[in-house]
Formats: C-alpha cells, structure tokens, sequence
C-alpha cells in the first residue's frame, strides 16, 4: 500500500468504527427521530458550547448553510483571501447565498481587528452592507495554522462593536485543540455558528456538522433541505462520526508529532524550502527549488508516497491515521533519494 499524505480524508473506517455504523438504530432525519443522528448532533453541540448542532454530509455545505443562514442575497462578509469558503467551495457564497466576499489580506490565514476595522464600508446605498466575518482554525492553506486565541478575540470584539455576526470555519478546530490545549468551547465561544467536520484526522468516512443557537439551527435545517442536504437513515453515518467524535481526538496529537517530524527531515533536503516551525499541526507545506513541484510529486508516487502538488513548486503533505511513524521515515529517505539524484 502506498504511503498517503495527499489529505487527512483519505482515512478509512477501523473496524470498530464499522462496526458501530453496522450496529446503528436509525430512523428518518428529515422527520428529526433518528436517534444516532440526534445523540451526534447532542454531543457536538456540548463540546462546543452551543444550543443546538446539525448533521450535514460535508464541511462546505456547513459552511454554505451558515452563509445562507447569516445573510440575505447582497450582504457581503469578510473572509480571508486563502480561506477555505472562498477558494475551495466552488462559488457557493455567490450562488447559494447571493453574497460578496470581502477578502483580507491575512498572514497564513490570520487577520487582525485592524484588518476588518479598515475593511468596513460606510453606510451608503452605493455598498453592499457587511454582516459577517469569517474565520478558518485551522487554516488549510496557511499550512495548518492555529489562530491565537487573543487575536481571535480582538477580531470578535471589533466585529461585535459594529454589529457583525461570526462564524468559525471549524473543519481542523480538533486539531487546533488538541495542539494547543484549548477546548473547542472556548475556541467557539466567540462565534454565532461554528462548523466541525468528521472526515478528516478523525478518520470517519462522512459528515460534519453546523452549531448554533436553536432558532439558527432551525433555520438552517429548512436551507440544508432546500439544498438536498435532507438525509434519511443517516444514523448509518452518524454513527462513524459519533465514533470518531469519542475515540480518534486524542489520536490527532500523533499527526501532530509525525508532521514536525516529517518537516525536520525534508527541511534538510537540497531543493526543498522548508521552516519546520511553521508546522502547528498536521499540515506541512513545502518548496521545491531544484525541479518542478509535479515532478517531484510523480516521482515520489512511482517511489511508493502520495503527496499533492498545490502549484508549480509548492507541495502539501498531511499526516493522518493511515501513516505510522516508520513511513514517515521512509517517505524521508524516498524524497532524498530522489532529490540528491
């Protein structure tokens, strides 16, 4: 089997993960009496603090729900320029919520209070009225970056100041605790909506999920059947999810070594920029100097590891459940042997 770095989705059920999904009492979500559905949604909804949480099949149509949810068509947020919601959801704030992305200038993914103050329109009917700012923790493309919690807070004061609501791109925010040792509560705290996702270091095959008061759960839940997200016997799934909810976080801190690990080691290859600091998490960004990103990424493939090429010299890896320590060793030793040939 090849050594898989390309994402921390390509991770498969364990089998007890299977057999909690086999075993799972189902009902009809729509009609709200599935009761795996209900006990995951309970349960997300207590880590992190809020009143109520729905299942959804994926992290973008929880993004796009609390887009929806938020605003009306013409209202603009304010998103930093790499975040995931505008530069992997495929236009959805445009077409599924009518609104315009007000990018920032962030630093791996992170803005400052300043940063949304200087972005603030005047009030004038010549400018789309701004109502909500967005965070990612972590940042995908700001190589797994974790918001400080005091910068977050500054950003939620001065959104709140002027009257703007906050929602959290969560789909890492287990991460982003488990390095840290702060709790996704606290994290989520200063959001009105926060979403979470399953499928990724958490190692289940579907799901994430969309927190928030009641009354914003509720209409949400009306958007998530307006956009096909209205599921059955999803307890199938949410049983995977609750699996991994309760056994697989505490796990994240080994992706976490495997990747500073990862970094160390190709940080002292030739051709490859590489500043092992600048990895918080599971994600591990690198440079290639001495040939193509694509290149290198083909040749590591035919040497037995899967990694993914974001741009002409730009290269990802993601540690995740599937690697073990050894093969990180070894997709170390592949990555040397192919650039010092």
């Amino acid at each position: 089997m090849p050594i898989d770095l390309r994402s921390d989705t390509i991770t498969v059920p364990t089998p007890a993960m299977r057999q909690a999904m086999a075993s799972a009492e189902v009902g009809d979500d729509v009609f709200g009496d599935d009761p795996t559905v209900l006990k995951l949604e309970a349960r997300v909804a207590e880590l992190l603090g809020k009143e109520a949480s729905l299942f959804t099949v994926s992290g973008t149509m929880a993004n796009q729900l609390a887009l929806r949810s938020h605003t009306e068509s013409g209202d603009e947020i304010l998103v930093d320029a790499n975040a995931h919601i505008y530069y992997y959801e495929t236009g959805g704030p445009a077409a599924l919520a009518g609104v315009m992305c007000r990018c920032l200038p962030g630093v791996r993914g992170i803005f400052t209070a300043a940063d949304v103050e200087a972005a603030l329109r005047p009030a004038d009917q010549h400018f789309p009225p701004t109502k909500l700012v967005c965070i990612e923790n972590t940042h995908n493309r700001g190589g797994g970056s974790i918001w400080p919690l005091e910068t977050l807070r500054e950003v939620a004061e001065v959104s709140r100041r002027h009257g703007l609501r906050m929602h959290l791109d969560g789909a890492r925010l287990w991460n982003a605790s488990i390095a840290t040792g702060i709790a996704e509560r606290d994290y989520a705290a200063h959001f009105d909506s926060v979403s979470v996702c399953f499928s990724k270091g958490l190692g289940a095959p579907v799901g994430s999920a969309l927190c928030g008061s009641r009354e914003f759960i509720q209409r949400a839940r009306r958007f998530r059947k307006m956009f096909g997200g209205g599921m059955r016997q999803a307890g199938i799934i949410a049983a995977g999810a609750l699996h991994a909810l309760e056994h697989h976080r505490a796990r994240l801190a080994e992706d976490h070594t495997n990747a500073r690990t990862l970094a160390d080691g190709l940080s002292l290859l030739p051709g490859i920029e590489l500043d092992p600091a600048s990895v918080q998490t599971n994600l591990v960004f690198m440079r290639v100097r001495k040939l193509p990103a694509a290149a290198l990424t083909a040749a590591l493939e035919k040497a037995g590891v899967r990694v993914l090429a974001l741009g002409p010299e730009t290269i990802r890896a993601v540690t995740n459940m599937t690697v073990t320590a050894a093969e990180i060793g070894e997709t170390i030793t592949s990555a040397k042997r192919i650039l010092e040939s």
